[in-house]
């Protein structure tokens, strides 16, 4: 019996819609990553991209568990001497909600190619409203 390898070009891809509206981020955040993986399928291959497109709406609405809110800090760098820059989760949360699901999620991915593609398939929306209906997105309840 051979060993069943998953091959990228075979790869059955879906769409999947998920509502954060009042759930954690970090519980929201694992779910979203092993669907961006493909773990949830059988053909589950962990060097070969096989996950579903993810489209995340009402990201605002995501909580933030403890005093997170107030105390959690993210950091980024410009790579220059200084150029470290901090900020709050209470200001991105104000400025961009966007951007601490998706942190969250790649924080989660491999940390190679293979994590940016699969990445590249995570869409994160403000509000209910997203221009994916075409694809028809399958709602999922976590």
């Amino acid at each position: 019996m051979k060993t069943f390898i998953a091959k990228k070009e075979e790869a059955e891809r879906n769409w999947v819609l998920i509502d954060a509206a009042d759930k954690v981020v970090g519980k929201v955040a694992v779910e979203i990553a092993s669907i961006l993986r493909g773990k949830n399928k059988p053909v589950f291959t962990p060097h070969v991209d096989t996950g579903d497109f993810v489209v995340v709406i009402n990201a605002e609405k995501v909580k933030l568990t403890g005093n997170k809110l107030e105390q959690k800090t993210y950091y980024r760098h410009s790579g220059y001497m200084g150029g470290i820059k901090a900020a709050s989760a209470k200001s991105i949360m104000a400025k961009n909600p966007e951007e601490i699901l998706k942190h969250a999620v790649r924080g989660m991915l491999p940390k190679n190619s293979l994590g940016k593609s699969m990445f590249k398939k995570l869409k994160v929306y403000t509000g209910s409203n997203h221009p994916h209906e075409a694809q028809m997105p399958k709602a999922i309840n976590l």
